[in-house]
C-alpha cells in the first residue's frame, strides 16, 4: 500500500504526494491571484464608482470576511468528500464572482462580487489539507509552508500583473472602465483550467481517493471523523483557538497589506499606480521563499527539541513581525516604507509557515477541523484589521495599532504546549523515518 512521502523531490510528478504538492499550490496560486487581483486596480475602480474612504473599507472587510464561514466549513468537507473534489468544487464556484465582478456597474454590486470572492480563500485551507495527508513528520512543516507560500505569491502576483494587464488593453485602444473588467475575466478563466486539471491529476490520499477506500473498508487517517463530528472535535481543543490567534495576527496582517499597500503607496507617498503596485507586489513575492523558511525552522527545530520548540520558533517569528510593522507604520519615505515592509513581512510569512507546521500535529482524528478554524483565524485577523481601520479612517494609524497587537499575541504561541506523551509519540514517528 502507498505511503506518505518522506522526502520533497521538487522536480518530479511521478508520485501521488508530489503531484499533489505542485498542484495544490499551483490551484492556491490560482485562486490567491483571484482572491486580491481587484486589490491593485481599487484606485481605478475608486475613481469610477466615487467610492469613499468608508466604502474601500467595506470592500476590504467583504474580501476576507466571507472567508471565515468558508474556511470553518470546507475543513470539514476535506474529512468527509476528500480535498480533490473540495478543491475542484471550490475553484469552479469561485469562478463565478470573479466574472460577476466585471460586469458590476454599482458599488453594492461591486460589494456583493467582492463578498462572494471571499470564499476563494478557502482554498488555502484544502492546499494544508492536502499536504498534511500526503507527506510524513519529518517533512510535512516544509510541504505545508512551500505549497502555501508559492500559492500565496499569487497575491503578489497579482499586485504586480494586473496594473501591467490593464496598461496593456489601454495600450490597445480599451477605455478604462472597460479594460479593467476585462482584466478581471482573466483570473476567473484560469480558475476553470486548474479545476480541470486538479480533478484529472490528484487523489485524496497517498493510498487513493476517499470514497473509494471507504467503500473497501479501508481506514483513513485524515478523514476518520467527517463534518460535524470534525469541528467538534477541534473546536475543544484549546490549542487550535490559541493557533487561531496567532494566524489572525500573522495571516491576517498579511491579506490586510494586500488589499491596502497599493492604495496606501498612492494616497500616503504619491506613487503611481505602476510604482505603487511593484511596490505592494513585493511583499506578497515574498512567500517564494519565506513561509516555506518558516515551516522548514519549523522542521528542523523539532528534530531536536519537539513539538514545544516548534511552539518557540513560532514566537520569534511572531514578535519580529510586530516590531517590524511598528516600524513600517512610522516610516516616513518610501525608501524606508519598501524597507519596512520587506522586514516585517518576512517575519509575517515564516511566522504563517510556522503556524501550519504545528497543524499536523494538534489532533491528527480531526484534520480537516483544525486546519478549517485555524485558517478562518487568519481572515477573522484581517476583517478585525479592516474594522479598525475603518473606525480610525487613517491607514498609518492603524498599522500602528497592529503592530501592537501582533507584538502582543506572540504570547499565545508560546502558550502552546504539548504533554511528554504527545511529544514522544511523535518523536517515535519522526525518528523512525529519518533513522
Amino acid at each position: 500500500m502507498a505511503s506518505k512521502a518522506d522526502t520533497i523531490r521538487l522536480f518530479s510528478f511521478d508520485t501521488p504526494p508530489m503531484r499533489a504538492f505542485h498542484l495544490t499550490w499551483m490551484a492556491f496560486f490560482t485562486c490567491f491571484f483571484a482572491w486580491f487581483a481587484c486589490a491593485p486596480l481599487m484606485p481605478v475602480i475608486k475613481g469610477e464608482f466615487g467610492l469613499s474612504m468608508a466604502q474601500i473599507a467595506n470592500i476590504n472587510i467583504a474580501a476576507v470576511s466571507v472567508t471565515i464561514l468558508v474556511r470553518l466549513i470546507i475543513g470539514p468537507m476535506c474529512d468527509r468528500f476528500g480535498p480533490r473534489k473540495t478543491y475542484t468544487g471550490l475553484l469552479l464556484a469561485g469562478a463565478l464572482p470573479v466574472f460577476g465582478v466585471a460586469f458590476t456597474q454599482s458599488y453594492e454590486s461591486f460589494l456583493f462580487f467582492r463578498l462572494c470572492i471571499g470564499a476563494i480563500g478557502a482554498s488555502f485551507v484544502i492546499t494544508q489539507y492536502h499536504t498534511s495527508v500526503m507527506f510524513a513528520p519529518n517533512v510535512v512543516g516544509t510541504a505545508n509552508a512551500a505549497a502555501a507560500g508559492w500559492g500565496n505569491t499569487g497575491g503578489g502576483a497579482a499586485q504586480a500583473l494586473m496594473p501591467l494587464l490593464l496598461s496593456a488593453l489601454l495600450m490597445l485602444g480599451v477605455s478604462e472602465s472597460l479594460g479593467w473588467r476585462l482584466a478581471m475575466m482573466v483570473p476567473g478563466v484560469l480558475m476553470l483550467v486548474m479545476a480541470a486539471i486538479y480533478w484529472h491529476f490528484t487523489q485524496d490520499c497517498p493510498e487513493g481517493n476517499y470514497a473509494e477506500l471507504r467503500a473497501q473498508g479501508i481506514a483513513i487517517e485524515g478523514g476518520k471523523k467527517g463534518g460535524w463530528a470534525s469541528f467538534c472535535a477541534a473546536s475543544r481543543n484549546y490549542r487550535v483557538w490559541l493557533l487561531f490567534i496567532t494566524y489572525g495576527a500573522c495571516f491576517g496582517v498579511e491579506i490586510f497589506i494586500h488589499n491596502i499597500a497599493a492604495v496606501y503607496y498612492v494616497d500616503h507617498f504619491g506613487l503611481s499606480l505602476k510604482s505603487a503596485g511593484m511596490a505592494a507586489a513585493s511583499f506578497g513575492l515574498l512567500a517564494l521563499f519565506a513561509r516555506a523558511l518558516g515551516g522548514w525552522l519549523s522542521d528542523k527545530a523539532a528534530l531536536r527539541g519537539g513539538l514545544n520548540t516548534r511552539a518557540s520558533v513560532l514566537f520569534v517569528m511572531m514578535l519580529g513581525e510586530g516590531l517590524g510593522l511598528l516600524w513600517f507604520a512610522h516610516a516616513n519615505s518610501v525608501t524606508l516604507a519598501v524597507c519596512a515592509m520587506l522586514t516585517f513581512g518576512l517575519f509575517t510569512h515564516m511566522a504563517c509557515g510556522a503556524t501550519y507546521a504545528l497543524v499536523p500535529f494538534i489532533d491528527r482524528k480531526a484534520l480537516g477541523g483544525v486546519a478549517g478554524i485555524i485558517g478562518a483565524g487568519g481572515n477573522a485577523g484581517a476583517v478585525l484589521a479592516g474594522f479598525l481601520m475603518k473606525s480610525l479612517g487613517d491607514v498609518q494609524q492603524t498599522l500602528g495599532l497592529l503592530g501592537i497587537a501582533v507584538t502582543v499575541s506572540a504570547l499565545c504561541a508560546i502558550a502552546v504546549r504539548f504533554s511528554a506523551a504527545h511529544q514522544a509519540s511523535e518523536q517515535i514517528s519522526m525518528h523512525n523515518i529519518t533513522a
